[in-house]
């Protein structure tokens, strides 16, 4: 009886999933309208009193009086669900088996209910046991994904308020025993797909609590919207007390401020509004302020005559020198993608009424340069193949003035006749040609790929599996940077060299974005095969963060094991296959405002 069940849900699936990328108004009911070691830092005192002390410590201690009124339960929200006909088949199939725990098939599950503590605190972690509703039997590994990302758990004054980087007891720590905000984003989805939401709230309100102070690094302030890349908890066992200190730059590798954690902070809010049905957090004075700070840093104006984010290398999941400075896929695509978030957080007020007639005008201007310049496919590279120089005018086709000798010879060779892909970066004279798994899935998810070019970027996974998936999901980009290139952009970085890392490395986590992508874009199937690659490993080489070569067949030489994006990434894309509708929290349905003149895809036109 099991197996008819899980051959009638793949079978449906595929029929199903074909019009997801114009239907992702899932079970909420909701739609879419679219280190530390830093001088002069802020502290807060026990009263939430914010004051600057001179030492050798940047320290942010975050009292519990000016908290308790946001640390409340989120009161109920009557929520009128009109579905679609797609959104209902969705969760017809998801509950089409009676529910399940994903520990019942564990030998180990009575260990692992009883050991539910975090290392950072005594007794129970206040995250309740793991639970899903599905068609197909739960994989071994599963429970102990569970138990690995309970005992990631970080508490601060007994509250769960994010998990560490990882739990790798047989390397130096450095930076890993801390809590990032773009490492807990998938922490943060499985727990809210698991319905316990209390440690997500708290993360929010934390880093919320961080972002507000001023900032310096070498006596330069920051922003005032710049969130932290990440937050340590220090327990002071003489006085019995804990504090929370933050990294906002000052003393990451290259010193470089973080621009991805305010856009995630941002999407993950709106994933905690999604999936809860409650809007107070978000609707609340402090959190209207917190978006709009980060908007008001990403949205002014200045010298640059792109709609596009100017960025400089290490601001984001590729923190080292790797050549991505200008204007990187991954943060544009994030950019847009929190964008059209704050759209539906922003109350309707004044001063939320203004800030979303920015956001439309960014979004329409973002939306048309990167769908026109930023694609490609073989059309488009035959025609810059062919590009003529030094145009001057409004009617210049070469507008960048890119020199077509400038074209690696690789391309030609990924690029398939079928299929297409936004590329890196682009910038006068500069088109960084290179795949970056990040910024393409994450432009399927937040509709910033039109549907014809969101299946374009699915037929080129499918067509070049062996290089952007290979043995072990996902390259982080492709293809690598070798010899004397590899000197040169790098600076002979020792940890970006050929095929790892940052350089070509393949990173587990990206499987979560791979599946959601997937799912979205209609094609089940190739998640479910890199789900099955990531199973046959990763939980036997203990959860490591990347992995080496060209097809990722060798642990990374300097990975931690027991990452825990790695462990929750694979948790989220489980989930996530298993009952689709979670697909609502983390992706937006597609603009129908948003339709310039695109050119079209070999993809379609064949």
């Amino acid at each position: 009886m099991k197996s008819d069940v899980a051959v009638t849900c793949l079978l449906r699936l595929g029929g199903i999933f074909t019009g997801l990328s114009s239907h992702t108004k899932f079970a909420t009911g909701y739609s879419d309208n679219w280190g530390f070691c830093c001088k002069m830092s802020p502290i807060v005192d026990g009263n939430g009193n914010g004051k600057h002390n001179e030492s050798s410590s940047s320290i942010f201690e975050i009292g519990e009086s000016d908290l308790s009124r946001l640390l409340e339960r989120p009161k109920a929200v009557n929520i009128e669900r009109k579905r679609s006909f797609d959104e209902r088949s969705i969760s017809e199939l998801s509950i089409s088996s009676p529910p399940r725990q994903f520990y019942k098939n564990s030998e180990n599950s009575s260990r692992v209910f009883d050991n539910f503590g975090s290392i950072h605190s005594p007794g129970r972690s206040g995250v309740s046991t793991p639970r899903s509703f599905y068609c197909m039997e739960t994989h071994p590994i599963v429970a102990e994904a569970w138990e690995a990302l309970q005992r990631s758990i970080v508490h601060f004054r007994e509250q769960p308020v994010g998990t560490l980087a990882a739990l790798d007891n047989s390397t130096e720590e450095l930076n890993y025993d801390q809590v990032f905000v773009r490492d807990f984003v998938p922490s943060a989805l499985a727990f809210l797909m698991n319905g316990e939401p209390e440690i997500v709230k708290n993360f929010l309100l934390k880093t919320l609590r961080l972002q507000s102070w001023e900032k310096k690094v070498d006596n330069f302030t920051l922003g005032a919207g710049v969130m932290p890349a990440s937050f340590k908890v220090l327990h002071d066992p003489v006085r019995n007390n804990e504090t929370i200190i933050a990294d906002f730059g000052e003393c990451a590798i290259g010193r470089v401020a973080p621009v991805d954690s305010g856009f995630w902070w941002i999407i993950l809010l709106r994933a905690y509004t999604k999936s809860t049905g409650d809007n107070t957090l978000a609707e609340m004075p402090e959190f209207q302020r917190g978006i709009k700070l980060i908007l008001a840093l990403c949205l002014s104006e200045g010298y640059d005559t792109f709609p596009t984010l100017l960025c400089a290398d290490g601001c984001s999941m590729i923190d080292r020198r790797m050549g991505v400075y200008g204007y990187p896929i991954e943060i544009q695509a994030l950019f847009f993608m929190a964008l059209r978030c704050a759209l539906n957080l922003l109350k309707n007020d004044e001063e939320g009424k203004d800030f979303s007639d920015r956001v439309v005008k960014r979004l329409h201007a973002l939306s048309y340069h990167m769908r026109s310049y930023f694609w490609l496919d073989i059309k488009q590279l035959n025609d810059i193949y062919r590009y003529k120089t030094e145009e001057y005018s409004h009617t210049a086709v070469n507008k960048f003035n890119v020199m077509p000798d400038s074209l690696p010879d690789w391309v030609f060779d990924f690029m398939p006749t079928r299929g297409g892909y936004f590329i890196g970066n682009v910038s006068p004279a500069r088109m960084d040609f290179r795949w970056f798994c990040l910024g393409n899935c994450v432009a399927i998810l937040s509709s910033l790929a039109t549907p014809e070019q969101a299946s374009a970027i699915m037929d080129l996974i499918e067509s070049r599996w062996d290089e952007l998936v290979g043995e072990m999901p996902l390259k982080i980009c492709y293809p690598s940077m070798e010899t004397h290139e590899w000197r040169i952009v790098t600076g002979c970085d020792p940890k970006n060299t050929s095929w790892s890392y940052h350089n070509g490395g393949s990173w587990p986590v990206l499987l979560w974005l791979l599946t959601a992508a997937c799912i979205k874009s209609g094609r089940p199937q190739l998640a479910r095969r890199a789900i099955e690659l990531v199973e046959a490993r990763l939980s036997k080489d203990h959860w490591p963060e990347y992995y080496d070569g060209k097809l990722g067949r060798y642990m990374g030489k300097q990975a931690r094991k027991y990452q825990t994006w790695s462990i929750a990434g694979y948790l989220v894309a489980k989930m996530m296959l298993e009952d689709p509708s979670h697909l609502g929290m983390i992706s937006l349905e597609e603009d129908k405002q948003m339709k310039p003149h695109i050119k079209r895809s070999a993809s379609w036109m064949c």
